[in-house]
């Protein structure tokens, strides 16, 4: 599994910072998942972040800066993205994604396992 050591390691120092939160790191989607209380929160997906996020936020989050649909099965799946790069260099903007994505996992269903 390919994904950038580096944009893991900057996601893994980000979340530690918070407290309260179980993170667990699994290998998944061709990457690197982040699981938060035991919830998908944010991927590492080769020099990408994939994120979940509240789908209501679809709107605002498709016209930021880096980012690409999340298509499956011909389908863009509503509540995830990937960004690219470009979209998360500047700290800010790192800081938006992790923001958006711990906002939803706060409210997200956890999947059962199979």
């Amino acid at each position: 599994m390919a994904y950038s050591i580096e944009l893991a390691d900057r996601v893994r120092e980000r979340l530690s910072e918070i407290p309260d939160l179980e993170i667990k790191e699994k290998k998944m989607f061709s990457g690197l998942a982040f699981l938060v209380n035991d919830k998908m929160c944010i991927n590492i997906s080769h020099d990408q972040l994939m994120c979940r996020y509240d789908p209501d936020l679809e709107e605002e989050v498709s016209e930021r800066t880096g980012f690409l649909p999340m298509i499956m099965k011909g389908k863009q799946l509503k509540g995830y993205c990937y960004v690219e790069p470009v979209g998360f260099q500047k700290q800010a903007d790192f800081e938006y994604w992790i923001k958006i994505c711990l906002d939803y996992n706060a409210v997200a269903k956890t999947s059962k396992e199979k």
